[in-house]
């Protein structure tokens, strides 16, 4: 599985804050968008996640085995948690687990996202009462509750700990391991393996670098 865009042109705010980027992704392999504030990475992430029409140019996958669009087969996690304050943690799990990959081996699903994001002991809590760094490690969870070949992350590092972001490190080597594809917006070096890198920056991309 691949993800190709070619040639893309992003505006926001009428100035072009990505000029004529193209990317090929191959399965097992992570890369991370960096750059200044404003620099357009989540721009970018948006645009391959189907959420924003570039103004030119296109974005698709390849090797689906049909014609599907990128959204149908991301995660997409952005700076918000998208949780349910009054539903437990687990509860949450359980709606992104039916709502993004259906009814089978729901429980299974929502028990793996638990333990490999550390929340096992939090599983009957609501998620309200949660601190910032659990609530984001449980929005991240449901990248393991709803199996999707691309994972696009915006800054997913924010409010974790170390020993948190080393989870979600392991949880992102972990994927790649099994063919999936990572692009990740963010500040914090990560350890991936293996991994291109973008730096977004004045609305001209540098070149992809190893």
């Amino acid at each position: 599985m691949q993800l190709v865009a070619e040639n893309l042109v992003l505006e926001r705010g009428g100035r072009n804050v990505v000029d004529g980027l193209s990317l090929r992704l191959e399965g097992g392999a992570a890369l991370v968008l960096t750059g200044p504030n404003g620099s357009g990475k989540s721009t970018l992430l948006r645009a391959l996640a189907g959420y924003l029409r570039p103004r030119s140019g296109s974005v698709r996958i390849i090797g689906t085995g049909e014609d599907r669009e990128v959204g149908e087969v991301c995660h997409f996690v952005g700076h918000h948690d998208g949780i349910k304050t009054h539903l437990t943690a687990a509860e949450n799990l359980a709606f992104w687990a039916a709502y993004l990959g259906g009814p089978a081996d729901l429980s299974a699903r929502v028990e793996a996202a638990l333990q490999r994001f550390a929340l096992e002991a939090l599983a009957d809590i609501p998620a309200g009462y949660l601190s910032a760094g659990q609530k984001r490690r449980l929005a991240l969870a449901r990248l393991v509750a709803a199996e999707r070949p691309l994972w696009l992350l915006d800054e997913p590092t924010v409010s974790l700990d170390t020993s948190s972001i080393d989870v979600l490190i392991a949880a992102i080597n972990g994927h790649l391991a099994t063919g999936g594809m990572a692009v990740i917006a963010t500040h914090a070096p990560l350890a991936l393996a293996p991994m291109q890198q973008i730096r977004l920056g004045q609305g001209v991309q540098a070149e992809a670098q190893p």
